[in-house]
């Protein structure tokens, strides 16, 4: 068993105990600060004659639709839809509360505003990463700061650190909750960590020269990244003797990448590598981690918050929720938010082991677990399943494949039209950097191979590059994601709609000009 030291009172909780306290928690959320201070569900429940104070078990929970991002993107005729999910409360309603009452007459008029303000008024914002639609931002309060602290706080207990360890943030900078997870996680657990903003920043030499000079525990970054900044340590000779852990987001983390992290951490180290993976998304603004395993063991899968939230599986097809264990899609609730809040928040992840209630083998935790592989649609949802010579691939499936193969390394599927013609027919072009022993020809013949017998289709080329060179293909160090499935097919793209910088210019004011403040 790990020495934990963060334990709550909810990681022992038996299935019934935790359901029950959860519809406890969310009938309070949505009484209290949902439908009095959201426009948008204040509408939709009020249509729906849904009564939340009805509720008795989490199945009530399917009396509310679903949210979706096409529900919460920007059109022409809800030119501010993001301000209908931030909870604006209304002032005259909040005097009246008997809490709110109580708390004035104890503390006074000022301290009252100065704690609403804290609950309530947005100053920190996320977004989408905007690859298949306008980005989409999220506020957060200081008390959902709070939580993000917490949740951090949690995940890198889960993941094994101690605070006298060192780690390195090598996500990039951005307003995307990767990033700030790990800040948020490393402050809040009290570890020593610097943050390089990955790549762009600092470039991969930097990142290098500052391994060397702190000397990290614990790494985190994106898993195409920390490839490339490992692979050049290695190849120069590089020594981190501390290096024993990788903690992992923003995109998947296969197998066969795993077990190459952590090759290139034993080369690098000596040690054996706790390589772990994250998952989260902006909508939930919060991100959750496994426990270490060693790689020949299955994943303990991702660890709940289950005071924080919770989560669906349902068919992707028919929208029925499924039982403890099933493969299906995510769907995210919210139990104790404040800004921008979205219930029954239809993720477009699937995930293939579901969401179990029994004991993580490795920490003892009852908490809710996430198990399984998870497909990230929603990150290049145009490209993940597409026909190519008239065969439908499912790219999800191809990522793993190429990331499991032992004999290449960096990779990137690029797809064409014969001659840039519209007319023509598809090409899949596999660029790749080849590893091990085996010779170009070798390698091109089992990976031909390889792919067709899992996809019904041979790619046109398969071309090997240098490691420099695959670097500059993938936007190593200049793209926030390296890019792995590129579509350059004429009108194949599906580029982005022009951003209209008045929505962005400054998007707090009107919240601020709600709740009386000034910028």
């Amino acid at each position: 068993m790990v020495k934990n030291r963060l334990f709550t009172e909810w990681d022992f909780l038996d299935k019934n105990t935790i359901r029950f306290a959860q519809i406890t928690k969310l009938k309070t959320f949505l009484r209290d600060h949902v439908i009095p201070f959201s426009h948008f569900y204040r509408d939709m429940f009020n249509k729906a004659h849904i009564d939340p104070e009805k509720f008795t078990s989490l199945d009530d929970l399917r009396q509310i639709p679903f949210t979706a991002k096409n529900d919460l993107l920007v059109t022409s005729d809800h030119p501010d839809r993001a301000r209908d999910f931030v909870l604006i409360p209304n002032q005259s309603q909040l005097s009246k509360r008997p809490r709110v009452m109580l708390r004035a007459l104890l503390s006074g008029k000022a301290q009252v505003k100065a704690a609403l303000q804290r609950e309530y008024r947005p100053i920190f914002l996320t977004s989408t990463t905007g690859r298949s639609s306008e980005p989409i931002g999220f506020f957060y309060t200081a008390y959902d700061l709070d939580n993000l602290a917490s949740a951090g706080k949690r995940l890198v207990d889960v993941v094994g650190a101690v605070p006298e360890e060192r780690a390195i943030n090598m996500f990039p900078y951005a307003p995307h909750l990767a990033f700030w997870q790990a800040h948020y996680a490393t402050t809040a657990f009290g570890v020593f960590a610097v943050s390089t903003g990955g790549g762009k920043a600092m470039g991969t030499d930097g990142n290098l020269r500052l391994m060397e000079k702190i000397q990290p525990n614990t790494v985190l970054g994106m898993p195409t990244f920390l490839y490339h900044v490992l692979t050049q340590a290695a190849d120069e000779g590089r020594s981190y003797q501390n290096l024993t852990t990788l903690v992992l987001g923003g995109e998947k983390v296969p197998p066969g990448m795993r077990n190459k992290l952590a090759t290139l951490v034993k080369l690098l180290s000596g040690n054996t590598a706790r390589v772990v993976a994250t998952y989260g998304f902006t909508e939930a603004k919060m991100a959750w981690g496994e426990c270490p395993f060693q790689l020949d063991q299955p994943a303990s899968g991702y660890h709940l918050y289950p005071d924080l939230g919770l989560f669906e599986v349902i068919d992707p097809e028919s929208g029925e929720v499924l039982p403890e264990g099933s493969p299906g899609e995510l769907v995210f609730t919210p139990l104790d938010a404040r800004g921008s809040v979205v219930l029954r928040y239809r993720t477009g992840d699937c995930i293939d082991g579901g969401l179990i209630y029994e004991p993580c083998p490795y920490c003892k935790r009852i908490v809710p677990r996430l198990v399984g592989n998870i497909s990230r649609e929603s990150e290049v949802r145009e490209l993940r399943f597409d026909k190519i010579k008239g065969t439908l691939v499912d790219f999800n499936e191809l990522e793993h494949l190429l990331d499991d193969a032992e004999y290449i390394g960096a990779w990137q599927v690029e797809l064409r039209k014969m001659h840039d013609d519209p007319l023509e027919l598809d090409e899949l072009i596999l660029h790749v950097e080849r590893i091990g022993s085996k010779d170009d020809e070798t390698v091109s013949r089992q990976l031909a191979n390889l792919v067709a017998a899992h996809t019904e289709i041979h790619p046109n080329q398969i071309l090997f590059h240098s490691r420099r060179h695959m670097r500059k293909r993938q936007g190593v160090g200049e793209e926030l994601k390296e890019k792995r499935l590129v579509d350059h097919r004429p009108n194949g793209s599906h580029p982005l709609p022009p951003r209209d910088s008045s929505q962005w210019h400054n998007p707090l004011s009107w919240i601020f000009k709600r709740m009386g403040a000034t910028r």
